[in-house]
């Protein structure tokens, strides 16, 4: 028993070494920055966790609620109330201009019919907006995400707009959906333990986000080549010189094939957008080289 007290002590202290160590090196990170920067990270399956000033502040989601909407659709799936095969028709209308969507670039004239796991595919991987609407419209709305999250104990998120709004004249309604890095940790560590999906399911998904395309710039841009980072991004642009969100979450496998999860959200920037984007690069490379 004395022995294992020992132990126990010396990991604390190494542990908050540790974390002592990582604050000051992201605290250089973002210091003198112009910007609200939100970090949380922890260990799955092991003992590790980090949470920077900010990670409890709710700040918008942007396209990271992709993922909350994923969770709520693949739920309906393994419900039987939706198919993974059934056929959605795309109208012209369906895909608007002024928005990111890789699936109105293929098809700009629509009228054509998609499964239901390739739209997920274009929502999730490719961070398609008018994917996502469509998704929304199908799964019966963003109240039907909330209530699914609510449902699995998860506080500190909410959704009340979807993706044509935030790309409307009114853009403060992308603060209308927002959630901690906390909250998105935790998030990510019930995700990968089949804690909100069934195992099928929860695979599926971990696998279009290992597949994401966008913002490799980010988490992913400084990591060893070939890390597994299952991850989504977020990003609103600039509004008169503001960036609303420049956002990722992960979760990241490390060479000795133990797991973390990590929530970068940049919130309020007068920077630029490379400026933003380093920040999280660099964040999430000090991140890895500690737990490495």
């Amino acid at each position: 028993m004395k022995k294992l007290a020992i132990l126990f002590l010396l990991f604390s202290i190494f542990s908050f070494a540790q974390k002592a160590e990582l604050k000051k090196e992201i605290s250089k990170i973002t210091e003198g920055k112009k910007a609200t920067v939100a970090v949380s990270v922890k260990g799955i399956y092991f003992p590790f966790e980090f949470n920077n000033e900010n990670s409890r502040k709710k700040l918008p989601l942007l396209s990271v609620f992709k993922f909350h909407i994923a969770l709520a659709t693949l739920d309906m799936v393994d419900k039987g109330r939706l198919n993974l095969n059934q056929k959605i028709f795309i109208k012209k209308e369906d895909l608007h201009e002024k928005t990111w969507s890789p699936l109105r670039e293929k098809f700009p004239n629509g009228n054509y019919e998609m499964t239901l796991s390739e739209l997920l595919k274009y929502m999730v991987a490719n961070s398609d907006n008018n994917a996502t609407d469509k998704i929304l419209n199908v799964i019966g709305g963003t109240q039907i995400v909330q209530n699914f999250i609510d449902s699995k104990k998860i506080k500190d998120f909410q959704i009340r707009v979807n993706e044509e709004r935030m790309n409307s004249a009114d853009w403060k309604s992308m603060y209308e959906n927002w959630s901690t890095t906390e909250s998105l940790v935790k998030s990510l560590i019930k995700f990968d333990k089949a804690k909100i999906l069934p195992k099928t399911s929860r695979d599926l998904l971990m696998n279009i986000m290992l597949g994401t395309t966008t913002g490799t710039n980010k988490i992913v841009e400084q990591l060893p080549k070939g890390t597994p980072v299952a991850h989504r991004t977020g990003s609103s642009g600039k509004i008169d010189g503001l960036t609303v969100a420049e956002n990722d979450i992960a979760i990241i496998t490390l060479p000795n094939g133990k797991k973390y999860a990590i929530a970068v959200l940049v919130s309020d920037s007068r920077e630029s957008y490379e400026v933003n984007c380093k920040m999280i690069s660099d964040i999430s490379k000090t991140v890895w080289s500690h737990l490495n």
